[in-house]
């Protein structure tokens, strides 16, 4: 039990927690805003895939980092539109059409690598984000150490408070959050329930592959295809923890990157010789599984989720 504690209480601990929490919050506020929107996006897994490579690619070829950051959010965008053109106006099943992006974009990178780097055996490596000197902030003890973040970890905070900001602040969050909610009164109002829906998906599909991006430009310096690793649907989950408000789905992320940063330093004590790892890491999903049903079971739908509109109806 005190080995736990001083895990706990170490800041190299919670630097690792924000760390491994900030692709989650970018592709969360994706879905979010998708959901929110009246839409399921399947399809988080694969764009985030794409835009994890695209990223890493741009930068391998000569682009700055926040080139690589914008070449990641256009790749996720026109899956994005690709899966709101299906989805919105055609009315198909959401839940086919975001499996079906999920393949293609997964596909799609696979070929792009071998294609572009046919001679490699291993990824090449790339110069990533550096942790962020603040002045004041990183001098501190112990929070200067947490906090020791790259750019694209307080990017992902400042999206976070953005759409929350968005959402609940602003006349275009109102316009999203009716649409998925009662879109016969958004239309009765003159906005185009098409439009919307469609923009939400766009910049959530966005959003979702810059958090792709942040694996290869800010965690790791390379590209391998079982990095995202499940991430995306993880992030579908938040949404729910969370009951489709940002900020739940922000601690619902840092709650799940606890429990990862927790199981690889649970396998380095005592406890690692005598249980085998595979439990280790399936805690940080068991342990969110219990949460979701915890947390979900008070938590309030959108009414016109995954419900297609056509105009005119009431």
């Amino acid at each position: 039990m005190s080995e736990i504690v001083d895990i706990l209480i170490s800041a190299s601990f919670w630097a690792a927690v924000i760390r491994i929490a900030s692709p989650l919050i970018l592709a969360t506020m994706g879905e979010l805003i998708c959901e929110r929107a009246g839409v399921l996006n399947l399809g988080i897994e694969g764009i985030m895939v794409i835009g994890a490579f695209t990223g890493w690619m741009a930068v391998y070829q000569g682009m700055p980092l926040w080139g690589g950051v914008a070449v990641a959010m256009a790749a996720g965008m026109l899956f994005g539109l690709l899966h709101s053109v299906l989805t919105v106006p055609f009315g198909l099943s959401q839940h086919v059409v975001g499996l079906g992006v999920t393949l293609l974009a997964t596909a799609s990178a696979s070929f792009a690598y071998r294609l572009m780097l046919p001679q490699v055996t291993s990824p090449p490596k790339i110069t990533p984000f550096q942790p962020l000197y603040i002045p004041g902030l990183s001098d501190l003890p112990w929070l200067g150490a947490a906090l020791s973040q790259t750019a694209l970890t307080w990017f992902a905070f400042a999206v976070a408070g953005l759409v929350a900001f968005t959402l609940y602040r602003t006349p275009l969050g109102l316009a999203v959050r009716a649409v998925g909610e009662n879109p016969a009164a958004v239309e009765a109002q003159g906005l185009s329930v098409t439009g919307l829906r469609m923009g939400a998906v766009i910049v959530g599909s966005g959003l979702m592959a810059v958090g792709g991006a942040f694996l290869t430009l800010s965690a790791f310096s390379s590209f391998f295809f079982e990095m995202v690793n499940g991430r995306g649907w993880i992030c579908i989950a938040l949404v729910v923890f969370g009951a489709w408000k940002p900020g739940k789905a922000v601690l619902g992320a840092i709650l799940f990157a606890a429990f990862d940063a927790l199981q690889i330093r649970l396998q380095q004590t005592a406890l690692g010789a005598v249980l085998p790892y595979q439990l280790f890491l399936a805690l940080p999903f068991l342990l969110s599984i219990l949460a979701l049903i915890l947390m979900s079971r008070r938590a309030e739908v959108p009414a016109a989720l995954m419900v297609p509109y056509n105009k005119g109806e009431r």
